[in-house]
């Protein structure tokens, strides 16, 4: 089961200092429908990870990582992460920062199953504005 959302516990660290956009490493890691991730994910796990060709546990690199202002919402960007040859389901995932021992970001749940069969796997997240964007104080 997944509810999407950011966790409980990056709003808290969030606001302590812990996590940095502009210096900090961010994965995202993807689980199958037993996967049990939601407001109370502190860390990474790897119970109900994905796995097949394609993907590697812990997750990829997200790439391009910007912290941005706009219409008085702080949001960060990123651009969606792609798997290819990928040969796996998943039905969600979990963002979290490697640089402070893996904690917690936020879950993302895709509401069905995505088979991938030895093909070209991309999460499309939304647009990255102050409206939209996966991760946002506004």
């Amino acid at each position: 089961m997944f509810t999407a959302g950011l966790t409980d516990s990056f709003k808290e660290q969030l606001l302590l200092g812990v996590h940095n956009f502009a210096t900090d490493t961010f994965l995202v890691a993807l689980y199958t429908s037993s996967g049990v991730l939601g407001p109370t994910t502190t860390v990474y796990t790897t119970s109900n990870e994905v796995t097949g060709a394609g993907y590697i546990a812990g997750g990829q690199l997200l790439q391009n990582v910007t912290v941005n202002l706009s219409m008085g919402t702080g949001y960060v960007s990123f651009d969606n992460p792609s798997w290819a040859g990928a040969t796996f389901t998943t039905r969600g995932g979990l963002i979290y920062n490697s640089s402070k021992a893996n904690k917690s970001v936020g879950v993302f749940n895709f509401g069905v199953d995505q088979t991938m069969l030895g093909q070209q796997f991309t999460i499309q997240f939304p647009t990255n504005d102050p409206e939209t964007a996966l991760i946002r104080v506004v």
